[in-house]
């Protein structure tokens, strides 16, 4: 075979997405409709509105996702959708367009994890640029929205005959997961309690560097208990996250410095602009709240590279990913790089396009499955909760 092409769909949660993969490494078009506008007024994602959005676009992203890679419908090999987790109901969207047109094409269809597909975002990039020197094991930070995970990763070797294709794949095995707030869902109801409006990550990012990350200090957070979801192996060591104590914390002092004037005075002017810029929120931010939203981002940023950094020794892997929405802030970008390189440890992220939600992880992380006839099959369906 000269080669698969896979036609990945997302819709996980509030982007609508497909693109066209040739063998998992190399990316043919990647087009994404993104619903922030829709969710902007109720500062977060609403999942009815949400399905209704995917429902609009996802007929014409596809369309464009052909065009764009130059394929019609039937020079696709296989389509590769979301199967979980995410919210149910957009989920559904995906999975019900995916399964018919499959079905109208006469072509398998492949369902892929969501974090799974995060993962395989950084190794399709690096396929592309020629780079298939990863050692494993790989441990994996999947960090956005919805989603704090370590991962320990290996990758089965290459099979030498076509007898052993169907034992080629993947492993993964959690280490660490959020108890409670995912770290970019403590980014959104941060920037949302101080008025900034949504997506909270970005805007945080993009003010975090105008103040005093060191003005307010936020303890660590102090997991002495396992976690009694946890059902794996009493004495494996764990590495947990936890964020609904800072972002208390931030409440707290809010509250102590009387900071509700200023965030009501910002709230309804940035609020009436459709695409504020980086000089419309600095207009309407004072200092304190500068500082406090650069403290809060070092916290975050600081806990998330200890903890992965902590278990990285631990398990002693060979590299590290940092991959998924949070993956596209600027500051921990550079403090993995330092951490890691102080460590002698290889350190690769995705992209910034494709570290959010995207189709084109999706297509990537179903290659190995299509190589292992790996087919889904038609009674499949959605998994809010799926594990990897």
């Amino acid at each position: 075979m000269a080669g698969a092409y896979i036609l990945g769909i997302e819709s996980s949660c509030d982007e609508t997405a497909a693109a066209v993969v040739l063998s998992g490494e190399k990316l043919l078009s990647n087009v994404v409709f993104s619903q922030i506008a829709a969710h902007q007024p109720y500062g977060g994602v609403v999942p009815e509105l949400a399905s209704r959005e995917h429902l609009k676009a996802i007929v014409p992203v596809v369309r464009k996702a052909l065009a764009d890679a130059g394929r019609s419908y039937q020079s696709i090999d296989t389509l590769a959708v979301t199967q979980g987790p995410g919210l149910a109901g957009a989920l559904l969207v995906g999975i019900s367009y995916a399964k018919a047109l499959a079905f109208a094409l006469d072509k398998p269809l492949i369902a892929v994890n969501h974090l799974e597909g995060h993962i395989h975002a950084v190794l399709l990039e690096e396929r592309q640029k020629g780079n298939r020197e990863i050692k494993f094991p790989v441990l994996a930070l999947v960090v956005s929205g919805g989603h704090t995970h370590l991962y320990l990763a290996e990758h089965l070797a290459e099979p030498r005959d076509l007898d052993e294709q169907r034992a080629a794949g993947w492993t993964y095995k959690n280490i660490g997961h959020t108890r409670d707030d995912a770290a970019g869902e403590a980014f959104d109801k941060v920037a949302k309690l101080l008025g900034l409006g949504y997506p909270g990550g970005p805007i945080i990012d993009r003010l975090s560097t105008h103040g005093d990350p060191t003005a307010v200090k936020f303890p660590p957070s102090q997991l002495k208990h396992r976690d009694r979801k946890d059902k794996g192996d009493a004495g494996e060591p764990r590495f947990d996250f936890s964020y609904s104590g800072i972002k208390t914390a931030v409440l707290r002092y809010v509250e102590i410095h009387d900071l509700q004037a200023s965030i009501e005075a910002r709230r309804k002017p940035l609020g009436g602009i459709e695409k504020p810029r980086l000089e419309d929120y600095l207009e309407h931010c004072d200092i304190k709240t500068l500082n406090l939203v650069a403290s809060f981002q070092r916290a975050m940023v600081e806990d998330l590279v200890a903890k992965t950094l902590a278990a990285a020794r631990a398990c002693d892997v060979a590299t590290l990913f940092v991959t998924g929405g949070v993956a596209a802030n600027h500051e921990l970008r550079q403090r993995f790089e330092q951490a890691a390189a102080m460590e002698g440890l290889p350190v690769y992220f995705p992209s910034r396009p494709l570290s959010t939600d995207n189709a084109a992880m999706i297509a990537a992380a179903a290659y190995p499955k299509f190589m292992a006839g790996e087919f889904a099959g038609a009674d499949f369906s959605a998994e809010a909760a799926l594990k990897l």
